[in-house]
């Protein structure tokens, strides 16, 4: 499949979602490091504690609100809302003392707004596509959000600490950008609109979450995967602080290297090695069973966070960095596909959706490390990496291996291994 022959939508989509990411990424993973600077890190981790509580609950409402309005209408008024934001970020920053208030109010609403547009898009999209060129698409877009990140993480480095404001404001006009490219090529195919039921709609939201917290095993594998993901998310919120505040530039071939140029360089190797290897790793997985390859990558992935939570050597952080990272290209595949096995044919609505919320638990937790960075030493911050990392694999374990994985009472399909 070539692009020429991908459907309109689709092409808006990966032109609009490169540049979106590029930009995002050169700013988003210092959000930690900012409010710990402008507030302390106490505050800062309350402040994104809470807003990952608001990012949650406007995704829950993203998604009801995409199935009962035109979702191309909701795309432009969201994303529009969101340039706005972006414009109240940037003038923030203008003043020679930052708005701290003006910034985080705007920051809150940036992610209001963006949360409750992705749903949409994200149904635009399967409406685009068609069970036979879904997954050339998804593959497609995959490898694009790591080139894109990638980049954009090497532009908040070099840029960063020096060009904030340069920085938001070019992200502002891409964001404008994005509105303009909605509105005259985005096509809505969408039409039915589904009406609202006798519930209230706390009722409504909650009742998609019944059936998937009535499966205990999928439960444990959702609350697992949480623990997991948190190592990873701690990345741009703990570690990344303390990069910032305690790492001591040094000199790497010729380039002098601070604490926000070497969280930058764990982005850039993450990203860059999961765009070269994940093809050549799977390959090398397959020759062993799932089961051995979850444990071995979930060893391989707790190891390499766990040492770069305290590590203060350049080399040592990108070493593990790199060994984190095929972890996770070890566990990742074998999680996603035994969790497909797991959720029953017509019951993957409600279960698609409660799994979603581990990525929203997992944040919580990287932002609540900040607050717990502050009373530990690194190497205490890295012995609970690895204690979080271990339960996590537990109960996995336990959802996936145990007896009780293979007498579930939903007919799910039985894990091979």
């Amino acid at each position: 499949m070539n692009f020429k022959t991908l459907p309109q939508n689709i092409k808006v989509r990966l032109i609009t979602s490169f540049f979106n990411r590029a930009a995002s990424s050169a700013v988003m993973p210092f959000m930690a490091l900012y409010f710990a600077q402008e507030l302390n890190k106490i505050w800062a981790g309350l402040f994104l504690i809470f807003t990952v509580m608001i990012t949650f609950a406007a995704n829950l409402m993203g998604g009801y609100i995409s199935d009962r309005f035109k979702r191309k209408k909701v795309l432009l008024i969201t994303s529009s809302l969101s340039t706005l934001m972006f414009l109240g970020m940037t003038v923030s920053l203008m003043p020679k003392d930052d708005w701290v208030i003006l910034f985080a109010a705007a920051y809150i609403g940036f992610l209001i707004t963006s949360s409750l547009g992705r749903p949409c898009m994200q149904a635009i999209i399967m409406d685009s596509t068609t069970p036979e060129n879904r997954r050339a698409v998804y593959a497609i877009d995959y490898w694009q959000v790591n080139l894109s990140m990638a980049i954009g993480a090497a532009m908040g480095g070099l840029f960063y600490l020096h060009y904030q404001k340069e920085l938001f404001m070019v992200l502002s006009f891409i964001s404008f950008m994005i509105v303009i490219a909605y509105h005259f090529w985005l096509i809505d195919n969408h039409t039915h609109v589904q009406s609202k039921s006798g519930k209230n709609l706390f009722l409504d939201i909650i009742d998609n979450y019944q059936v998937a917290l009535a499966d205990r095993q999928y439960v444990k594998l959702v609350l697992g995967f949480t623990l997991i993901l948190s190592a990873e998310f701690s990345l741009n919120s703990y570690i990344g602080v303390r990069l910032a505040e305690n790492f001591n530039p040094v000199n790497i071939f010729g380039f002098t290297a601070q604490g926000v140029h070497m969280l930058s360089m764990l982005n850039i190797l993450n990203m860059v090695s999961v765009v070269l290897l994940t093809f050549f790793v799977t390959k090398m997985a397959s020759r062993f069973s799932n089961k051995s390859v979850l444990i071995t990558g979930l060893i391989i992935y707790g190891t390499g966070y766990a040492v770069i939570t305290a590590a203060d050597t350049w080399y040592v952080l990108l070493l593990f960095g790199f060994v984190a990272t095929i972890g996770e290209l070890l566990y990742s595949p074998v999680y996603t596909t035994e969790q497909a096995n797991m959720i029953p044919a017509d019951k993957r609505g409600s279960y698609s959706a409660f799994a979603g919320a581990a990525y929203n638990g997992a944040e919580l937790m990287a932002r609540f490390s900040i607050i717990l960075g502050a009373y530990l030493i690194p190497s205490m911050m890295s012995v609970y990496v690895g204690l979080i990392v271990t339960a996590g694999t537990l109960l996995l374990y336990l959802a996936l291996y145990s007896k009780k994985a293979f007498v579930k009472e939903t007919g799910a399909v039985k894990t091979n291994y």
